[in-house]
């Protein structure tokens, strides 16, 4: 499994508008995509404008083809101008506790 963790900062008054578009992107990726096995939206508790995104896929092959996804393409389109900063951590997942 791969994960990518991914820190956006966003520009100061554009929270909600980044966190409506955030939601659904995780949304239709987990539902539409059988690579994409979490997409979780996180919020910084110390910055109410940085958010990190934890992304667990099958591999970096189900990352490359979300990038492919109507859903992921028209979702860049609106927060081109809502982030200020970003990074991308990338991992291999080691090991995985989750509840059934």
């Amino acid at each position: 499994m791969f994960c990518i963790i991914v820190k956006n900062s966003v520009k100061p008054g554009f929270r909600d508008q980044y966190l409506a578009i955030m939601k659904e992107n995780a949304r239709a990726s987990v539902a539409n995509e059988e690579g994409c096995l979490v997409f979780d939206v996180l919020s910084a508790q110390e910055d109410d404008h940085s958010f990190y995104l934890y992304e667990i896929y099958t591999g970096e092959e189900a990352l490359a083809a979300h990038k492919l996804t109507p859903h992921y393409l028209e979702s860049r389109k609106h927060l081109a101008g809502l982030i200020q900063d970003q990074s991308v951590i990338r991992c291999e997942v080691a090991h995985r506790n989750c509840q059934p």
